[in-house]
């Protein structure tokens, strides 16, 4: 066992230098397709992991941010350079990467999570009260990102005028800076495990922290990782956006296959935590992404639509409304009383697999 984890570990170590490296040849020459999105999905693996080891050195609830944050920079980098790279389906693509985070965070993962955790522990507890507010921002600011936009009459159809794109843009910065200050800083006992203020209830608090020379390596490995998945995305897009035209696929699939390719590693590691009757941290890094993925891809998309010209659509259509509106109700009604059963988790799951659905068959 302790083999394979020092294997991972090097590989973890030798992705993101081989993926800097084909992401400066990239430059130079064309590079295999697959080879490209071997290397760029090892690249997100491999940035997820050494953002959960300064995660680890770090602590609880610093390191859920920490998480969410990595994760969010590596979608911001995709979507803008796939903005850049194919600029005629650059204006619906934030809107679908984010709207399929939510769905993958608040259905699939949450899903996951509830259902794995109850199999094997029959009923599991956390803090309502740091979820509850968790969840109350994340209504807001998807309801203002993503559905506002349809009633505003400033610029006809799903858009946004460019200064109320900027006031948005502000005012999910202000919720979200505001959010990981209560979390990290004012209230962050809400975010633990109930009776472990100082963060050392979790299995894992106990485990001896990564060494500060560990810590070191693992951020410079976490700024190369970056740097490989943005120019690698550049390079690979291409390649699926053809790949999708030849299946018919909507447009829509391609935000779904970003935020699937994104959130992944740290879904696997929201799960695992379920499972070791760690739900508190689940529900933590699950929110805590889908708040960071509205709260900073949506101001930096703003940015480059502003300063750019380029005119982004992030109003939802009708049934992605519904299905956004049934998603947060669902939601609130699971988390509202601090405890978790099996029927939660299936819920969620069913919920995800219409959105799934719906997507490719709409």
């Amino acid at each position: 066992m302790m083999s394979k984890l020092r294997l991972a570990d090097r590989a973890n170590d030798i992705v993101p230098i081989l993926g800097f490296v084909a992401a400066l040849a990239s430059f130079a020459m064309p590079l295999n397709p697959w080879l490209v999105g071997a290397i760029l999905a090892g690249a997100v693996v491999a940035a997820v992991h050494h953002a959960e080891v300064i995660a680890h050195r770090v602590g609880e609830p610093f390191g859920t941010l920490i998480l969410a944050l990595a994760v969010t920079v590596i979608e911001v980098g995709l979507i803008l350079t796939l903005m850049q790279a194919e600029p005629e389906k650059a204006q619906t693509l934030a809107r679908d990467t984010v709207f399929a985070a939510v769905m993958v965070i608040l259905n699939l993962l949450m899903g996951l999570c509830l259902l794995s955790g109850a199999i094997r522990h029959h009923e599991q507890r956390f803090q309502r009260t740091g979820i509850g507010a968790a969840l109350a921002t994340l209504t807001v600011l998807t309801v203002v990102t993503l559905v506002l936009p349809n009633f505003t009459s400033s610029v006809p159809g799903p858009f946004y005028s460019a200064t109320q794109l900027g006031f948005v843009a502000a005012v999910s910065l202000i919720l979200y800076a505001t959010f990981a200050l209560v979390q990290t800083v004012r209230h962050r006992d809400y975010f633990l495990p109930d009776g472990d203020a100082d963060g050392d209830g979790e299995p894992d608090a106990h485990a001896a922290p990564p060494s500060a020379q560990r810590t070191a390596i693992s951020g410079a490995a976490l700024l190369a990782s970056l740097f490989a998945v943005v120019l690698l995305a550049k390079a690979l897009s291409p390649v699926i956006g053809a790949l999708l035209a030849d299946w018919g696929a909507p447009p829509a699939v391609l935000g779904v296959l970003i935020a699937a390719l994104i959130l992944a590693p740290e879904g696997l590691a929201a799960v695992r935590a379920a499972k070791a009757d760690r739900l508190q941290t689940s529900l933590n890094l699950a929110l805590g992404s889908a708040l960071a993925t509205i709260g900073l891809t949506i101001p930096a998309v703003a940015i480059l639509s502003i300063f750019t010209g380029l005119p982004i659509s992030l109003g939802l259509d009708a049934k992605s409304t519904v299905l956004l509106f049934l998603s947060l109700i669902v939601a609130s009604q699971t988390l509202a009383n601090g405890r978790t059963t099996v029927l939660q988790g299936v819920i969620h799951l069913m919920l995800f697999a219409i959105y799934l659905f719906t997507t490719f068959v709409p």
